[in-house]
């Protein structure tokens, strides 16, 4: 008897299982060019802080933004629900394990207040810095305008999954080819993970992609859901969408890997798989200035009968400067992850990000393990 063909199943990789080859030719790692480009703007660095309140406030913004980067606001979140969001942040920091869901459940059930949505903006515009802000595809339409009309400058549309065709029992729901026009900024989309998903976002006129469905530390979409393809698979079958968008319509939209990195190495092997940018969001949890206090959550807050995120403890492990530039206090690879991307890109002889598109990567899932067992060893205090 034949055996069924119903379902094949093509084998997929996350960070941990690859590793980048060292290029036949080097360069100097401070003649690289690490710049990213969204619509008209552009960025010295192509890191992102993710749209999470533990992560992206206003003050966390502006630094970001001094130092070349950007953060992302979420605007669903606590900052646009409370006039003194440090308070709160505070509240769910210090509640126990058992308690904060309900916690979170109970904060997150205020309504989304329009004047506190402009005046974050404002504050951020004021100190000369780009200013970023997130919202899911269900609040866009009522949001955008109060968006626009503060000044921002690029608006994040994000939800676990999105696509350009989506069926709802609204009169006429949210189409992107229709908010692209209606807004003068750059509009970024996310997540996906999938060539066709990719492709026909880009066909609606957007800016950029977040790629990336449940890897991030404090997401539970995997476990609850099932769902997600693993960030090297996925930012490979995105980067080859973009690619062929290009050839079809001659413009290039930045992918944006979204989520699973903990490390400068995984990074980097974003970088080589195809995205012009990564979103980061555990690892600037851990900066000093990030408002959630050594935590994290995601920005998919618990709903009321089925959380899905949950609070996860990452410490304080150093600056918002030290875990971009260093110096690194550490060897886990969180920190100076600029000096990470340059020196990747220095062995593999790219001297841009389009450049290291092309360096080789090899299946590799004993890349972290092999002749390591003295480290490993420490690591588990057997050493």
């Amino acid at each position: 008897m034949t055996a069924p063909t119903f379902k094949q199943l093509r084998r997929s990789y996350g960070f941990d299982e690859v590793a980048i080859v060292p290029g036949d030719t080097t360069i100097n790692p401070e003649q690289t060019n690490i710049e990213l480009k969204i619509g008209d703007f552009t960025l010295d660095l192509p890191i992102i802080a993710a749209a999470m309140d533990a992560v992206s406030d206003v003050n966390y913004c502006v630094k970001m933004g001094k130092l070349g980067g950007l953060a992302v606001m979420n605007l669903e979140g606590i900052q646009s629900r409370y006039d003194n969001p440090h308070d709160i942040l505070d509240e769910i920091a210090r509640a126990p394990q058992a308690e904060v869901t309900a916690l979170m459940q109970k904060v997150y059930s205020q309504p989304i207040k329009e004047n506190l949505v402009g005046d974050r903006i404002r504050a951020v515009k004021k100190a000369g810095v780009l200013c970023a802000v997130a919202v899911a595809p269900i609040n866009t339409k009522r949001v955008a305008p109060v968006v626009a009309e503060a000044g921002c400058d690029i608006l994040f549309v994000q939800s676990t999954v999105t696509t350009a065709r989506h069926i709802s029992k609204s009169y006429h729901g949210l189409v992107f080819s229709e908010l692209v026009k209606s807004v003068s900024m750059p509009v970024v989309v996310g997540n996906c993970v999938s060539y066709t998903a990719c492709l026909e976002l880009m066909r609606t006129g957007v800016a950029g992609i977040l790629v990336g469905v449940g890897p991030g530390a404090a997401c539970t979409s995997r476990e609850v859901l099932g769902i997600g393809v693993p960030q090297i698979t996925a930012t490979i079958d995105c980067a080859a969408a973009r690619d062929s968008y290009k050839e079809e319509s001659g413009r290039y939209v930045p992918i944006i890997t979204d989520g699973g990195m903990r490390k400068g190495g995984d990074m980097c092997k974003a970088f080589v798989a195809g995205a012009d940018g990564v979103m980061l969001g555990s690892v600037f949890a851990q900066a000093k200035e990030a408002p959630g206090a050594g935590f994290e959550w995601g920005m998919s807050q618990p709903h009321n009968s089925l959380p899905r995120g949950t609070r996860i403890k990452v410490g304080t492990t150093g600056t918002l400067e030290q875990i971009l530039f260093g110096p690194t206090s550490l060897v886990n690879g969180s920190q100076n992850l600029v000096g990470a991307l340059r020196t990747m890109m220095g062995v593999c002889g790219a001297a841009d990000i389009k450049d290291i598109h092309q360096a080789e990567m090899v299946i590799a899932p004993a890349i972290t393990t092999e002749g390591k067992a003295w480290q490993m060893a420490q690591v588990m205090g057997k050493g």
